[in-house]
């Protein structure tokens, strides 16, 4: 239909339905005319001169037409659109249908409800009228019901409105208005992926829109990509993240149902494990006879790399045992029995890069994230060594404080601009912010209550706060924190064991995950400080823990790793080892995990034995699961097999019942 036709029958709509308006006026006006003169007869009658037949009355006149005067002005349209059908005209000749029409455009909810309240009214001004001394208000009710003003301008005017807000309406085909292409994609493009996928089901023009190659080559960007060629042979943007989308369903499955490789990484000469770490993709490990050793997981590389020590911490003579190792990206460090330290880098690997030396023993190490920055903690003394741009390695600051330190976390993404790095230390009962740029901080000391665990975000702290004497009622608390203000902002929990571990710094948003000596793992909200998923699952104490938007992975000190989904708060499979389970980090696609032995030197594994080596359930082992590599147990070929062929295999052994085979 063109612009002529619509406008055409736009005018014929418009003339049929006025000239059953006036028919329906003409009928309703000749029979309410002499009730109206006779009305005001009446009316004039009963109030006297001061009556003018206008509605109104003179000062100290009666009250009744002034007091219905507002409510037959609000009532105008009710009342103004049944005149046509009131004096005798009939429902089906208009005048009902443009009552309900001028209802709803005027904002009434229910017309048929303004019906019942003005016959409601109607009703009291009868009995009113029924009662001595009533003469006025009965007139005024006359007046009122029979001095209605003519509704043709009224539903004229409805009738425009009626035809505007169809035009308005797109699924009335003749009353469309297009909207710009330009301005729906700007509109979609504040959408994500799923929104673009569930707004492409509404219609066919929402499917034209949310498929567009503009919003979904802006995803891409998002997603890392640069270029079209790196895209690969993708003909279409959208199909990249179709496909990444569908990666990531096929990831979560495996999660949860446990599909992928598992393999052990192993040095059987090295002894017993002292320690493990791992970090975008490298792990790194130590073990009682001074070895360190680093594997890259993210190129499958299953042959360890040796890393050598200095000559300085060889001439102590035999080779001392490894105390804490720590890796990230960058940089490997090994801590040894004796206050050594030795860093290695891991592109040159091999040979340390940088070395230094405790007179004590190292109690505590950290390292940055994302920087070549350590600190380690030897008594009452903590050293920070940062490298220069030019690889060269120097002492940035040295702290002394009062009491011993027992744990120590960079802070991450706060790189100073001479190189250093603040940190958080915390001593007994104290917790420090140190800063080479500014005066130490206390941001937390309770005398008797020692710290359990610490953990550090880019503007938060969490520290467990162990209760002790006169204060052992109120439990044993998580204290939370602001490094920039340095103010606490919640306290979390209320237990009576000892909070174990936190963590913090890979946790959703205003999110905290704590594991405890009662055997529960607890997620906090810091915005409520109240516990939101608590978790009970480990025969002994939650020893590590870590969590993502939807998924809880724990170890304990039995050598247990449960791995619960948040939202049901349910655990999803286990594995189990011999060992208390030290260390766990995981990404999107990789689970690292360490169980290393409380007991270094185990019965039978002596100097004086004829076999040197420990025997391999002492020793402690390193678990790596990828769940990006479907590893699930094959198909044999006698369950491939359909109803066309009764061969089972090469040993032509028949089939008495053929195997389905489902196309």
């Amino acid at each position: 239909m063109d612009g002529k036709e619509m406008e055409k029958f736009r005018q014929q709509w418009r003339v049929e339905i006025t000239g059953r308006n006036r028919t329906s006026r003409g009928s309703a006006t000749g029979l309410t005319c002499d009730a109206r003169n006779s009305s005001k007869k009446r009316c004039k009658r009963a109030l006297g001169p001061g009556y003018h037949g206008d509605g109104e009355a003179e000062a100290g006149g009666g009250g009744g037409p002034r007091a219905l005067g507002p409510e037959r002005e609000d009532n105008e349209g009710s009342e103004g659109g049944r005149a046509g059908w009131k004096g005798g005209g009939s429902p089906s000749q208009g005048g009902d249908h443009f009552y309900l029409a001028g209802s709803l455009l005027e904002g009434r909810t229910s017309p048929l409800r303004d019906r019942i309240e003005a016959e409601s009214r109607r009703r009291r001004g009868l009995a009113i009228a029924g009662r001595p001394g009533s003469r006025a208000a009965a007139c005024g009710t006359l007046w009122g019901r029979a001095a209605q003003p003519s509704s043709s301008s009224k539903r004229e005017d409805l009738l425009d409105q009626l035809i505007n807000d169809l035009n308005e309406i797109n699924e009335i085909p003749f009353f469309d208005i297009d909207l710009p292409y330009e301005l729906a994609l700007r509109i979609f493009a504040y959408l994500g992926k799923t929104a673009l996928g569930r707004c492409a089901q509404v219609s066919k023009t929402w499917k034209i829109i949310a498929e567009d190659e503009v919003l979904w080559y802006k995803h891409c960007l998002k997603e890392g990509y640069q270029t079209k060629a790196d895209i690969g042979d993708f003909v279409c943007w959208k199909a990249v993240l179709r496909d990444s989308l569908k990666k990531e369903q096929t990831l979560r499955a495996n999660w949860k149902n446990r599909i992928g490789a598992a393999s052990q990484l192993q040095y059987d000469v090295g002894g017993i494990l002292c320690d493990a770490h791992s970090c975008n993709g490298m792990v790194v490990s130590g073990y009682t006879s001074g070895d360190v050793r680093m594997w890259d997981i993210s190129t499958w590389d299953s042959s360890a790399l040796y890393l050598e020590t200095s000559h300085s911490s060889a001439e102590l003579g035999p080779q001392p045992h490894i105390s804490f190792v720590r890796i990230n990206s960058t940089i490997a460090v090994a801590a040894y029995k004796g206050g050594a330290v030795d860093i290695w880098s891991t592109v040159l690997a091999r040979e340390p890069v940088h070395h230094y030396q405790h007179s004590q023993e190292i109690q505590a190490i950290a390292i940055a994230s994302d920087s070549a920055v350590i600190a380690t903690s030897s008594g009452y003394q903590v050293r920070l060594e940062s490298s220069d741009e030019k690889g060269y390695w120097r002492k940035a600051y040295q702290f002394e404080l009062q009491k011993l330190v027992s744990y120590l976390q960079l802070v991450p993404h706060a790189l100073n601009t001479d190189g250093s790095q603040p940190l958080v230390a915390a001593a007994e009962d104290t917790v420090y912010l140190l800063n080479p740029q500014t005066e130490p901080k206390v941001l937390h000391s309770i005398y008797g209550n020692t710290v359990t665990c610490l953990d550090v975000s880019i503007n938060r702290v969490a520290c467990g706060v162990k209760s002790f004497g006169w204060i052992m009622s109120d439990g044993n608390k998580v204290q939370v924190y602001c490094l920039q203000t340095a103010q606490p902002l919640a306290t979390l929990g209320n237990s009576a064991g000892d909070f174990t571990c936190v963590n913090l710094r890979d946790s959703p948003p205003y999110l905290a995950v704590t594991g405890n000596k009662d055997r529960r793992v607890r997620v906090y909200d810091l915005r409520t400080s109240k516990a939101v998923i608590s978790l009970y699952g480990h025969q002994l104490g939650v020893s590590s823990v870590q969590m993502d938007d939807w998924k809880i992975v724990s170890g304990g000190e039995e050598g247990l790793v449960c791995v619960w989904e948040q939202r049901m708060g349910t655990k999803l499979w286990e594995m189990h080892s011999r060992h208390p389970v030290r260390h766990l980090h995981f990404g999107a696609h990789k689970l690292v995990t360490a169980n290393i032995p409380d007991e270094k030197c185990p019965r039978g594994a002596s100097i004086m034995d004829d076999d040197l080596t420990a025997h391999r359930r002492h020793r402690g082992i390193i678990y790596v699961y990828d769940f990006s590599v479907d590893k699930s147990a094959p198909v044999l070929p006698i369950c491939r097999s359909s109803y066309d062929e009764d061969v089972g295999y090469s040993y032509n052994i028949a089939l008495s019942m053929p195997y389905d085979q489902i196309k």
